[in-house]
Parts: C-alpha cells; structure tokens; sequence
C-alpha cells in the first residue's frame, strides 16, 4: 500500500470507524486482505489507537457537563510539562489533555455528571497538583460540532430562547 493510501485508508476509518473493508478496499483500488493487513499493522505500530462512536449527548439529556480547563505550570526540572501530564492525564474526570501555546500551558477537557464535580475536581485533584500554578475553567454550553462531525442539522432551529 502506498503512502497516499495508507493516508486516505486512515482518513477514511477517522469519520467511518465502521466502514467494510471490502468497501476500502474498493475506494483505495486495493485487495480487501491488504485493508485488513495495513489496519492490523497500524493498530500494532500504536497509529490507530482505537475506534470510537460520535455520541451527541445533548440529545440523551444526562446531565453531562463537559469544561476546558487552562492550566498554568511550573514545569519540572529535566521533565518538563510531561511529568505533570501524565499525572494530570490519570484522572478518570480527564476527556482530554493538550500542551498548547499561548498564554495557558496545558488545556484539559474535563467530563462530569454536573457542574459541582467538574469544579470540585479542578479545585480538589487538578488545582493542588505540584507545579500547577493557576487554572481557568470554562463550561461548554452547547457543543455544535466536534471531530469534525456538526451536530446540528442545517434546518434544525439553533436559536436560543431570548427572555423579554
């Protein structure tokens, strides 16, 4: 398989996790075995790490509360802001963790049930970490797409209701 093809065959599995590999296959202009085959290898060598549905959760009305959490560090001395990373990223309540530029160092997506658990997370295990020097959390109110996928159809009304 050819570089191109791998990246198309993984661009592909991204948005259709669950798409046949005979049907690949067909669009790659391959074998379906060598779907199959570079799948495995890929799996192996740690690329794909693993297959995931979109759930629009909004819709299920849970509860779920999601926030981005800015985190400031000091980091450490011959490990750098991957020692705390990693510590950060143990937690269960932990969606997600990035190092990024800008004026934050770390920026955490936080899941709870509601917001008192996301906020009693950050203040209670994220916040008294050693080396985490400030954080900054913002709830997400509405989610209109993520991963790439909308959430919202075109004709849906996403309006908010305007209070007199």
């Amino acid at each position: 398989m050819t570089e191109h093809q791998r990246l198309e065959l993984l661009r592909a599995i991204e948005t259709e996790p669950l798409v046949d590999h005979a049907e690949l296959a067909v669009r790659l202009g391959v074998e379906a075995g060598e779907v199959g085959a570079e799948l495995a290898s890929l799996e192996e060598a740690g690329v794909i790490k693993g297959y995931r549905a979109l759930i629009d959760w909004d819709r299920l009305q849970t509860g779920a509360v999601h926030a981005f959490v800015d985190v400031h560090v000091n980091p450490e001395a011959e490990a750098g802001f991957d020692a705390i990373a990693r510590r950060i990223a143990r937690f269960e309540e932990v969606h997600s963790l990035h190092l990024v530029s800008g004026g934050r160092d770390l920026l955490v997506v936080v899941r709870g049930q509601d917001f008192k658990e996301v906020a009693l997370f950050v203040a209670e295990k994220l916040a008294p970490i050693q080396g985490v020097t400030r954080t900054t959390t913002s709830f997400v109110l509405r989610t209109y797409k993520t991963e790439g996928t909308a959430l919202l159809s075109a004709t849906e009304d996403t309006r908010l209701a305007i209070a007199p």
